[in-house]
């Protein structure tokens, strides 16, 4: 009634019965890191996770739609869908779009492939769902001791993803045109500067291209350890100029004069395939195989390492602040470090990626499995590789070497 004071204690109580209402509604709607397992997947039963990925690797497209996709929906009735897109990153901006809108729900991106940079834009504003990845039944399975599991480019995992190949940069090249391809970074530019028009890279930010700038980068600075620990920002300074330098000074002799880079590393391959160049990059020590039984490279291609060794790291799975199919998408990633799926991956002729698993952790059966897939022509053996490994930098070197490469290398051609 008009005039009326409205009552404090009745709108108290009032206030508190609307908290608890909405506090019991809550607790009939638990998120699903309040689930157990089985809660998990019963909830995802049914669901539809929306895969935002590179698209660029033909291996990884053909394993994920012609077998992830059918599996889980088989074994867990998840419906799975790739999204291809160029570059994660543009997926981080829009979540970080969605976060100052408060869409907090209801995001079309369900789950990411992700690590690096992207990884620490998105661990830094909270864009990430978790921790996670400690409640997946499989993570019993990942060595979470190695240095490249638990930290991403330096930047502590904890359980925000979820670990499902691991990568090695090897060199490929064709041993008929090179019987003898360089031993060391230093040998490898001895051999750019003879050798003029005969070698390039991928232009950063590609990752390929990005991380023959982060060899580089050690090759200058001389070592790969001690930028492990606590930064140096006059250190950094001193090596990042030396890089330049060298990239600008090596850019003359490459393909088409150093004017253009190839964009990606399929651009690349298919360069080496057509002979344009002597030399390819990749992130995957099996790939190369992969090629020669695709038919795009001859029998006579092969890979190397450096001796001082090449950069290695482990790729991951995300699930965004606001997935729309949480559930699943944890269902999606468990599955992916399962050991059927990590053995197919590993198939040189379905992939040939390098398991995100500990071998030494599955029963014998499994072991027997793994260790009796066949190796391919061009792919080094496990400890060759393992022997020859350098840690990514912290993504904070790789940011700004990529930004420092586009305005003093690129841009002063």
């Amino acid at each position: 009634m008009k005039g009326v004071k409205p009552n404090p204690r009745i709108h108290f109580y009032l206030k508190l019965i609307g908290m608890l209402i909405i506090a019991a509604v809550l607790n009939l709607a638990p998120q699903a890191n309040a689930l157990t397992w089985s809660q998990v997947l019963e909830r995802a039963r049914g669901q539809t996770v929306d895969w935002f990925m590179w698209g660029g690797f033909p291996a990884t497209n053909a394993y994920v739609n012609g077998y992830v996709v059918p599996r889980v929906r088989e074994l867990y009735g998840v419906k799975l869908r790739q999204v291809p897109v160029k570059d994660i990153s543009e997926i981080v901006s829009k979540l970080l779009v969605e976060q100052q809108a408060g869409k907090n729900e209801g995001g079309e991106v369900d789950l990411m492939w992700i690590n690096g940079e992207n990884f620490r834009t998105c661990k830094k504003n909270n864009l990430l769902y978790g921790p996670f990845a400690d409640r997946l039944p499989n993570q019993k399975l990942v060595d979470w001791t190695r240095p490249s599991v638990y930290n991403d480019f330096g930047e502590p995992v904890q359980g925000l993803e979820s670990p499902w190949g691991s990568a090695q940069v090897v060199m490929i090249y064709d041993s008929r045109r090179i019987p003898s391809p360089p031993q060391t970074m230093g040998d490898l530019l001895d051999w750019i500067r003879k050798h003029p028009g005969r070698f390039t890279y991928p232009a950063p930010p590609d990752f390929t291209g990005s991380v023959f700038v982060r060899h580089i980068f050690y090759h200058v600075s001389g070592d790969a350890a001690s930028w492990q620990g606590e930064f140096d920002e006059k250190r950094f300074e001193e090596a990042e100029k030396k890089t330049y330098m060298l990239l600008k000074e090596i850019a003359p002799g490459l393909w088409r004069q150093g004017m253009t880079y190839p964009e990606n590393p399929i651009r690349l391959a298919h360069l080496l395939a057509d002979g344009e160049v002597d030399f390819a990059i990749s992130y995957h020590p099996a790939e190369a195989s992969k090629m020669i039984l695709d038919g795009l490279y001859p029998e006579t291609v092969r890979t190397f390492v450096f001796k001082e060794g090449t950069i290695s790291n482990t790729h991951f799975v995300a699930i965004p602040f606001n997935a729309a199919a949480k559930e699943g998408a944890m269902v999606v990633a468990d599955f992916l470090i399962s050991p059927e799926a990590q053995l197919k991956k590993a198939d040189p002729e379905v992939w040939g990626d390098f398991p995100a698993i500990d071998i030494e952790r599955l029963d014998a059966t499994w072991q027997e499995k793994f260790n009796s897939l066949p190796r391919g022509i061009a792919t080094l053996s496990d400890r060759e590789l393992q022997t020859h490994q350098l840690p990514e930098p912290p993504s904070e070197i790789l940011i700004r070497l990529e930004k420092g490469w586009e305005k003093h290398v690129l841009k002063k051609r």
